[in-house]
């Protein structure tokens, strides 16, 4: 049988996207994405409980997040989980589930032309290098 990984988030930004690059050269970013979710008991009390998330993008995705994403963002993200064991210096473990991304839509409406638009962001993986570099020259002379 199949296994499925896979991650869809609606939710807020609670931080800054921050560049880093790995030994190798290859650009990293992360970030917090808050999620909430709302219920009634059977009394009729409202609850909400919020979850935070860790988020993390490689590559070009990871380089143009840190273009566009600003904390407080409504954005939907899809990707996977990935869970990280690190090594304390006690030599006790420490694992970190995140969030692996390869797509991001902000969703708060931008107007063009009297029109909302949403904004994709998507890897070469399913969008090919030339629509990155289209969207990043539309968004740099501000046509997003």
């Amino acid at each position: 049988m199949r296994n499925i990984n896979k991650v869809f988030i609606i939710g807020n930004l609670t931080r800054d996207p921050e560049l880093k690059t790995t030994q190798g050269g290859q650009a990293i970013t992360s970030f917090g994405v808050a999620t909430n979710r709302e219920w009634m008991t059977k009394d009729g009390q409202k609850h909400t409980s919020t979850e935070f998330h860790e988020v993390v993008a490689w590559a070009r995705l990871a380089e143009i997040c840190v273009q566009i994403l600003k904390k407080g963002k409504l954005v939907y993200i899809e990707g996977y989980l990935k869970t990280r064991t690190i090594l304390l210096p006690d030599n006790t473990k420490k694992y970190r589930t995140e969030v692996v991304i390869h797509d991001v839509i902000i969703l708060e409406k931008r107007e063009k032309d009297g029109e909302e638009h949403n904004v994709l962001i998507q890897t070469e993986e399913s969008q090919g290098e030339s629509g990155l570099d289209e969207f990043l020259e539309e968004s740099a002379n501000g046509e997003l």
